[in-house]
């Protein structure tokens, strides 16, 4: 099993920039693919981006790339993901998202298998 701990959420205003983190601990966590996805009030669950389990490749939404970027460190077993240039349709629950060993990216929230519990993102107007 992989468990998920998410921080960095927090308001901040339009245009700004927000790091979130999400440290996973458990049976080897490094070969897991990790996702991030959001879901506002009253609204499904979205992907927003995904890492390979080895941290070469990435996959974003169209709303997230070109701002946000996705990465991770292994020796923390750790995936950070900076978002920049942040707008009010981005404020929701941020969740990480686990899915392996050594699987390759997913952009389905079927796909995973294991998430945390989320972090709230609010980006005031």
């Amino acid at each position: 099993q992989v468990q998920l701990v998410e921080s960095g959420g927090g308001l901040v205003q339009a245009g700004g920039s927000l790091r979130l983190s999400c440290a996973a601990s458990g049976n080897n966590p490094g070969t897991y693919a990790m996702g991030w996805f959001r879901q506002a009030p009253g609204k499904e669950r979205r992907f927003v981006a995904a890492i390979s389990w080895g941290g070469s490749s990435t996959s974003y939404t169209d709303s997230a790339r070109g701002r946000f970027t996705l990465f991770r460190d292994r020796a923390k077993n750790s995936v950070y993901l900076q978002m920049n240039s942040l707008k009010p349709e981005d404020t929701a629950v941020y969740l990480c998202a686990a899915r392996g060993p050594r699987k390759p990216i997913g952009i389905k929230e079927d796909e995973y298998d294991y998430w945390g519990q989320g972090t709230q993102v609010t980006v005031s107007s």
